[in-house]
């Protein structure tokens, strides 16, 4: 079978319905169907987006939101874009799912709901200190703690008093038991029930966190370094210099209900309190997201369900559809997916 330009893949989702649509060579496109936020839209990749192989036919490979409020298509990365939305950065901010920049500082060694929905809760673990002088605490995102079904798992940043860039800075966790991933190359881990996976996105200190057709976490630690302490008065103490976490999420299929302090933010109807025009706007709230410990989801506006059967079944027969390609390679290693001229 030939391929050309007007080869297009059809995608069909487990309930029968249009899922996606993507055309190889140039842009390519993905059809949001019907269960999405996003129904009945053509989103198009970036035309910077880089091609998935090397030989023809080339399909430009990129990130499809069919849930976001925002509905748009971005290249594909393997760290995380601090300037994209769902991301979670610095000290630290927020992009929302909206589109919006805004900060929430929470307070030293507490832990807050980022994300709370039926099927899904992600707690972030704050750490950082206060200065003599100042009114608040300088905050960073040390650790997550997702539950999902019945499952729990953390990623976190170790403590270290000086950054050394070639040493190992992460520690994984899952149901209570420390997950070994080793250093350099691509290595993975992954559930014996494949619910979640971890791979390295390089030698050390960046991952990929993936639950299929839920979420996807592209994480990273990083200090805080010198330039930032002069630049905004930190004071970082010398014997720690505060590993943290930088993240970025994409969803699949959040509700419309979903909570939290960046999970609000994907509700079709959310006005965002962050003041327009603002450097930085701070949102607050902490009593309402604060949960008692990294993996709880005890906070005032969590949603979080794990006896919810209803969702982990739409979990399960929920495909992720949220990255397409086209081209040769990618049309053999794929679930119903089905090729046409």
């Amino acid at each position: 079978m030939a391929y050309n330009k007007s080869l297009i893949c059809i995608i069909l989702a487990t309930f029968g319905v249009l899922g996606a649509i993507s055309q190889v060579k140039g842009y390519s496109s993905a059809y949001c169907g019907p269960l999405s936020r996003c129904k009945h839209q053509t989103l198009y990749c970036p035309s910077e987006c880089p091609s998935s192989e090397s030989n023809e036919p080339k399909a430009k490979v990129c990130r499809i939101d069919c849930y976001s409020p925002k509905c748009k298509a971005e290249c594909k990365q393997r760290k995380p874009n601090c300037n994209s939305p769902g991301s979670a950065c610095y000290d630290p901010r927020f992009i929302g799912g909206d589109g919006i920049v805004f900060y929430f500082h929470g307070k030293v060694n507490q832990h807050f709901s980022l994300i709370s929905d039926a099927n899904l809760q992600i707690n972030g673990r704050f750490i950082g200190h206060r200065p003599t002088g100042r009114t608040r605490d300088f905050t960073w995102i040390q650790a997550l703690g997702l539950l999902f079904n019945s499952h729990s798992f953390s990623l976190e940043a170790t403590k270290s008093a000086t950054w050394d860039g070639g040493v190992d800075h992460l520690r994984f966790s899952y149901d209570g038991e420390e997950i070994s991933l080793p250093v350099g190359g691509l290595s993975t881990w992954q559930s014996r029930e494949d619910g979640i996976k971890v791979e390295r996105t390089s030698g050390v200190n960046s991952v990929m966190v993936t639950i299929p057709g839920v979420v996807e976490i592209l994480a990273s630690v990083v200090p805080v370094t010198s330039e930032d302490d002069k630049i905004h008065g930190y004071k970082v103490p010398s014997d720690d210099c505060f590993a943290h976490l930088e993240v970025q999420f994409r969803f699949s299929g959040l509700s419309d209900e979903v909570e939290g302090v960046l999970g609000r933010t994907y509700q079709p109807d959310f006005k965002n309190p962050a003041k327009p025009g603002v450097a930085m706007a701070v949102v607050g709230g902490e009593d309402k997201f604060k949960t008692t410990s990294l993996l709880a989801a005890d906070c005032a506006t969590c949603i979080f369900d794990s006896s919810n059967v209803a969702a982990e079944e739409k979990q399960m027969t929920r495909k992720e559809y949220g990255t397409l390609d086209c081209s040769a390679k990618g049309l053999f290693h794929g679930n119903g997916i089905v090729c046409k001229k």
